[in-house]
């Protein structure tokens, strides 16, 4: 008898149900710079869970001196990429971008669509990081200020300079830098400014999301799902964690969860297959919580598997009956971008290898 490790409920009193393996089918090409309007070059070595929403950040500002490789080291400077909600500095700044509470309610904004306005949210802090960037872009190529970065950058150096002032902007306040008449003069905002500068040519890469093979075109649901799904890529499985807000610790329940004989989800902040999915539509459409349940929730509108369109949901279960164990969201190509196991990450793999043929049940549409 085939077995395939089943995601998980978040109510532990009704465990015992089938749970769904999440993937979302996503089609293949670049999601590159250079079929978005105003993008400002490529991007590399950055999580995959933070790439898109760089991408979207660098391609909202008008200003092509706010690139994606600028974004991307500065992320790292601040948290090294942290998604952790301990991330908080002794000047209570939070979340990856480190934005304090009274930055945050000028900028933060609910850029990921789960309802919350959140600066442990990666869409919302990257998204806020680059509006407030942009914006301190702006004052410096009307400052007036001309600070010497050439140990710095090795770039264009009225580039640069664009992009030092606004760093110590974004470090320090902009009133620092009129007072400065350029970098603020402290250790820690030069040392901040230098190493982003210096950083940045590490991220530096082919216009792209690398490696990930997302392009999610179009409008409506489907497609909201999908880019808001993909921007999650990169998070660990954690097998009962997550749920309409985001990733969240999950448990163990005797069968699933473990690594090596070890429990790991109950440490492990992320998603499982089906909370993955009920996230990426969340709040518009409302899923219920496990693959059954989603499947009971739209098999009233099924859809031939010739007939698919990006967003429809697809079901597995074992030999093709029964309780449903996967649910995917269809977006062309065959990938499919899912939470596949205990120990692994949101990833995209060929739909031929993310579960069994066999077992496939059919669509549904929202």
């Amino acid at each position: 008898m085939k077995v395939v490790k089943a995601c998980v409920m978040a109510v532990a009193v009704i465990m015992a149900a089938a749970f769904g393996l999440l993937v979302i089918v996503v089609t293949g090409g670049k999601f590159d710079a250079e079929a978005i309007p105003g993008a400002h070059g490529g991007l590399k070595g950055a999580p995959s869970e933070f790439q898109p929403w760089i991408l979207k950040a660098s391609q909202a500002c008008k200003h092509p001196e706010l690139t994606p490789a600028l974004l991307a080291a500065q992320i790292w400077e601040e948290s090294k990429f942290s998604t952790s909600r301990d991330t908080i500095s002794y000047a209570d700044a939070r979340g990856p971008s480190q934005f304090v509470p009274g930055t945050w309610t000028v900028y933060g904004r609910d850029d990921d669509g789960n309802g919350k306005v959140d600066p442990f949210d990666v869409g919302d802090a990257v998204m806020s990081q680059g509006r407030y960037m942009c914006e301190m872009i702006g004052d410096a190529k009307t400052s007036g200020y001309h600070p010497d970065v050439h140990e710095y950058c090795s770039g264009d150096q009225t580039i640069c300079q664009v992009q030092g002032l606004a760093l110590g902007g974004y470090n320090a306040g902009w009133g620092a830098v009129i007072d400065a008449h350029g970098i603020p003069n402290n250790n820690q905002s030069r040392g901040y400014v230098r190493d982003i500068l210096k950083n940045q040519r590490d991220y530096e890469g082919p216009a792209g999301l690398s490696g990930s093979g997302l392009n999610v075109s179009g409008t409506g649901s489907g497609p909201d799902a999908l880019r808001k799904a993909g921007g999650r890529l990169g998070t660990p499985y954690a097998y009962g964690g997550g749920g309409p807000e985001g990733p969240s610790t999950g448990f163990c329940d005797g069968n699933a969860g473990y690594r090596g004989g070890i429990c790991i989800a109950s440490s492990t902040t992320g998603f499982d297959c089906s909370s993955l999915v009920q996230y990426a539509y969340w709040p518009k459409t409302q899923l219920p919580r496990t693959a059954d349940e989603q499947y009971n929730a739209t098999s009233h509108h099924p859809v031939a598997r010739a007939d698919l369109q990006p967003g429809d949901l697809m079901f597995w279960a074992h030999g093709g009956v029964g309780a449903m164990y996967h649910v995917a969201m269809y977006a062309g190509d065959g990938k499919v971008l899912h939470a596949p196991r205990t120990g692994k990450t949101v990833e995209l793999v060929p739909l031929a290898t993310a579960m069994p043929s066999e077992d496939y049940r059919g669509a549904t549409r929202l």
